[in-house]
């Protein structure tokens, strides 16, 4: 299981967003990260402009979007602003994309939520045949998308869906290469995931990947940690598809889906995601203070270097 780091491009000071991301870009890689991600929430800056100037600054990380949403970009305005990025990337980014929840696109863009399944599929059908130099032709119900591009030498990046309910999963499946999920546990993710992503690559010959995001506080105070998580993480337990993970799993709060506690404890916690069937852990620290982050971050630096020692060399 890979281990990658989750860093926002948001904050409350007032220094630039665009400094601070490649700031901390340079930081990731300079400790050894192999991969970033970062998340794009509705009042943020454009996650995709912040990676466009950090991967022309930051060489050799790779990053990722966890996630786009999809209903304020059409296709062809992905397609062009991903393939851009990957162009000044030299083929490091990964394109994750999601639909954003009901209260946002209904209260905040006025787009309606209905058809979700129908939407996504309509949006592949016009995203990847643009990505990969293609023509697309799709004329919707929801989305419709045609034309071609001209991008010349930008790769085409790997997509990912947020998908977490069995329909959307299937379509990952059979269209992408895989899930990544958030406030899901490794039960929920050997029982449910993995079995739907995986069987539906399998009919169409795809292999796929979950990719799993959490929250990461390595402290010796678990009790004042989870307290800070529950006050932090409280709205996902508000959003249907969330919630739906947490009451798979058993766990009444948000907090309850955080990996918290020592070094030794939160390593065992990522066994269980990695005996689960997670190709990927997007760690995302948080805590009560600079250090206890600075001590969470070490260690997933040190769970990323482990696992990269672990891993199967080439033979020659």
């Amino acid at each position: 299981m890979r281990i990658s780091l989750m860093i926002g491009i948001g904050g409350g000071d007032a220094s630039s967003p665009v400094d601070r991301y490649v700031e901390d870009l340079r930081a990731a890689r300079d400790d050894g990260f192999g991969r970033v991600w970062s998340s794009q929430l509705p009042w943020d800056p454009d996650l995709l402009t912040i990676l466009a100037v950090a991967v022309h600054e930051v060489d050799r990380i790779r990053v990722g979007t966890a996630v786009l949403p999809i209903q304020v970009r059409h296709p062809t305005v992905m397609a062009q602003q991903a393939l851009t990025v990957n162009l000044v990337a030299g083929g490091r980014l990964a394109l994750g994309l999601g639909l954003a929840h009901r209260p946002v696109s209904e209260e905040m863009w006025g787009i309606a939520w209905d058809r979700p399944v129908r939407r996504l599929r309509e949006y592949l059908d016009g995203l990847l045949p643009l990505l990969h130099g293609e023509e697309a032709d799709v004329r919707g119900e929801i989305v419709s998308t045609r034309g071609r591009l001209r991008i010349p030498g930008a790769p085409p990046p790997p997509v990912y869906v947020a998908a977490l309910g069995p329909q959307m999963l299937r379509l990952a499946g059979r269209r992408t290469e895989g899930t990544i999920t958030w406030m899901t546990g490794p039960r929920t993710i050997a029982d449910h995931i993995g079995p739907t992503l995986r069987g539906a690559a399998g009919e169409v010959g795809r292999e796929v990947e979950v990719l799993s995001g959490l929250p990461v506080c390595v402290t010796d105070d678990v009790a004042a940690a989870r307290a800070l998580a529950a006050e932090q993480f409280a709205m996902y337990g508000t959003l249907p598809s969330y919630r739906a993970m947490l009451d798979r799993e058993g766990w009444p709060e948000p907090a309850d889906a955080t990996l918290i506690g020592d070094e030794d404890t939160v390593a065992g916690q990522l066994e269980k995601l990695r005996e689960a069937g997670v190709d990927e852990f997007l760690g995302m620290p948080f805590g009560r203070s600079a250090e206890e982050k600075a001590r969470t971050r070490a260690f997933l630096l040190t769970q990323h270097q482990d696992q990269r020692r672990a891993a199967p060399q080439p033979q020659c």
